[in-house]
């Protein structure tokens, strides 16, 4: 198969590195285009994050001599991409404005940012959970006249670590009525340099701005159905959630109680599904898809976001703790990656999915 020509906006941030360290030898795409600030614009990439780099390994080789471009030029990068990752820091109705540019431009853009995430022609995906709202492509381009261009985006970090194993049980028959979450989530989620270390070590701080509305409404949406070219909303689901900064550099955990109406799953019955989950990816053998979309842990202490965040390539859900809730019906601790799976791995899983299907 020849690779696709793809482009990475904002490469110089941290999600963006994470792109650029997480394509590096794809099967599928090629990185031909880096974009940044203007203060970045005409510098090779190496220059550009001189001092910033943050992965834990060096620069991609074939990464290290591109010419940084201005990522609002999108002239720029026509021509020498077929899709873009995006993943700039702006404000969000810039961010809007930014990636609508590129799609009409011809340019498809599988986006990280959250600016997008409520435009009802724009599809949320979890690849394993609702791989069919791709399809709401097909209307956003007909109502945009965009031919080539579309805009697909991934949903908050923090939600991917219950929303999948919830979905199992949704898919298998059970109805969930209400849910009930906290969030221990890691400080890499704030982006880089993230949180004071006078404000983290020592300490749990019990709020970040946006997420709880975030972590209540989005998995609605990804569980929604899409009929006649929009999203219907699930609601018959009510989530509450607690959301909390902890002092983890990566892996963001939830502690999930769930109701259910009607009929319930037993315990084993739960861990079955969750153990023989597969989801579109799986079915489909996509590159960066784990072969394993959950992972149960027995043991009484797990998951761990030092021991299990990096299964599968850190694109693995791990859970573990299930057990009777005196309250609900059960409960259960979930484990994702927020970087890899909850940003830049889980975005370009996306743009597998959509490769597969045909949208690009």
């Amino acid at each position: 198969m020849k690779r696709m020509k793809v482009g990475v906006i904002g490469a110089t941030g941290m999600v963006g590195q994470n792109y650029l360290r997480l394509l590096k030898n794809h099967p599928w795409f090629d990185v031909k285009y880096v974009a940044a600030s203007p203060r970045s614009a005409g510098k090779r990439y190496e220059e550009a994050v001189a001092g910033r780099w943050l992965m834990a390994e060096p620069i991609p080789e074939q990464i290290r001599g591109l010419v940084v471009e201005d990522a609002n030029a999108v002239g720029s990068a026509k021509g020498k991409c077929d899709l873009v990752f995006s993943a700039v820091e702006l404000e969000k109705d810039a961010i809007r404005k930014l990636e609508e540019a590129y799609a009409a431009a011809g340019i498809p853009v599988v986006s990280n940012n959250s600016a997008h995430r409520s435009t009802p022609d724009v599809p949320m995906i979890i690849p394993e959970v609702n791989p069919g709202h791709i399809e709401l492509i097909d209307t956003q381009r007909e109502k945009r006249g965009w031919g080539k261009g579309l805009i697909a985006v991934k949903p908050n970090c923090s939600i991917q670590s219950y929303v999948t194993p919830m979905f199992a049980l949704i898919e298998a028959g059970y109805k969930i009525e209400a849910v009930i979450v906290s969030t221990m989530q890691a400080v890499s989620g704030a982006g880089y340099p993230g949180p004071a270390s006078m404000k983290m070590i020592d300490n749990v701080v019990p709020y970040i701005g946006g997420e709880e509305e975030k972590s209540e409404q989005e998995p609605l949406r990804i569980l929604g159905k899409l009929k006649n070219g929009r999203i219907i909303l699930e609601k018959t689901i009510k989530i509450a959630a607690h959301c909390n900064r902890v002092a983890v550099i990566d892996g963001h955990m939830a502690c999930v109680s769930l109701k259910f109406k009607g009929a319930k799953p037993s315990l084993d019955e739960v861990k079955k599904l969750w153990i023989n989950f597969a989801g579109e990816p799986q079915k489909l053998n996509l590159p960066t898809a784990p072969k394993e979309a959950i992972i149960y842990r027995e043991e009484p202490d797990r998951p761990q976001p030092r021991m299990d965040r990096d299964a599968w390539g850190a694109m693995a859900v791990s859970v573990g703790r299930l057990r009777e809730c005196p309250v609900f019906d059960l409960r259960f601790v979930g484990l994702s990656h927020n970087t890899v799976r909850g940003a830049a791995g889980g975005a370009i899983l996306s743009a597998e999915l959509l490769k597969a299907k045909g949208y690009l």
